[in-house]
């Protein structure tokens, strides 16, 4: 086993969490080293196998964080903002990398990653599939053909337990549509509109959330012009391919410089 690469998931218990257990699993290039839980959680001491139902797998779920990501060369982490923060100061300590999938960030949690990234390999994406990302630089590539004669809306779809909103993704996007216009997010978002909320600003970036069912995500990017609309879509069917590609983010990280990176960078769409 010393040819692969060893994987520690930290929200273990999680949707995500299952999912990159499996994924690891079947993949011949990673072995998984450590399973992490919050403190209090019913799996705490389990073999892990066993906790997920099936045969053991000879790793306990733990809540020592510290000591799981000290054991391995990447920490695959689809948690909680603070938890995010919290493992990427232990993995700047282990100097391993720290592949983030964590939604929801503010700015300021964001900007706080710069410290533990001086040490340590951080990539960190609000999605992680290639999909999303080629859409991320179509957007880009419109949005900066394109004049604030058209209007443009971000229109996401996620699942009913989903708790942040918009998606990260849709942030990415309206990022990229920003930057295709040369222009700030934060001056031209629109979001969370209710009410008599006027007409809409020119050049403004609109975001609509959509929570319902099992949807596995689904984000439309519209251009909306006088006489006619441009509509770019990418719609994810299995959640496994989130899995799939904070994986690749793992394995391309090894040898890399610290320093924070992107799905982009992974994926050689710089």
């Amino acid at each position: 086993m010393a040819d692969t690469t060893a994987i520690t998931i930290t929200g273990v218990s999680g949707r995500m969490g299952r999912m990159l257990v499996s994924e690891v699993l079947a993949h011949d290039s990673l072995t998984l080293c450590g399973a992490v839980e919050r403190a209090g959680h019913d799996w705490i001491g389990q073999d892990l196998g066993l906790a997920l139902g099936g045969a053991a797998l000879d790793i306990k779920v733990t809540d020592d964080a510290a000591a799981a990501i000290a054991a391995c060369d990447a920490v695959i982490d689809f948690t909680a903002p603070a938890a995010t923060l919290e493992f990427a100061r232990h993995a700047a300590d282990a100097g391993c990398v720290h592949v983030i999938g964590t939604t929801g960030m503010s700015d300021a949690e964001i900007a706080e990653l710069a410290t533990p990234a001086q040490r340590a390999t951080i990539v960190r994406a609000g999605n992680m599939s290639l999909g999303v990302n080629l859409l991320v630089q179509l957007t880009k590539q419109v949005a900066a053909a394109l004049d604030t004669d058209f209007d443009i809306e971000i229109i996401e779809a996620h699942h009913n337990r989903k708790v942040d909103a918009p998606s990260g993704t849709a942030l990415m996007l309206g990022e990229a549509a920003a930057e295709g216009r040369g222009v700030s997010l934060s001056d031209v978002r629109d979001a969370g509109r209710d009410g008599m909320t006027g007409a809409r600003r020119a050049g403004d970036i609109g975001f609509s959330a959509i929570r319902g069912g099992d949807i596995v995500g689904e984000h439309d990017v519209m251009f909306a012009g006088a006489g006619e609309r441009i509509i770019l879509r990418h719609v994810a069917s299995d959640r496994s391919l989130f899995a799939r590609g904070a994986l690749k983010a793992a394995l391309w990280g090894q040898g890399k410089a610290p320093g924070e990176y992107d799905m982009l960078d992974v994926l050689g769409l710089k």
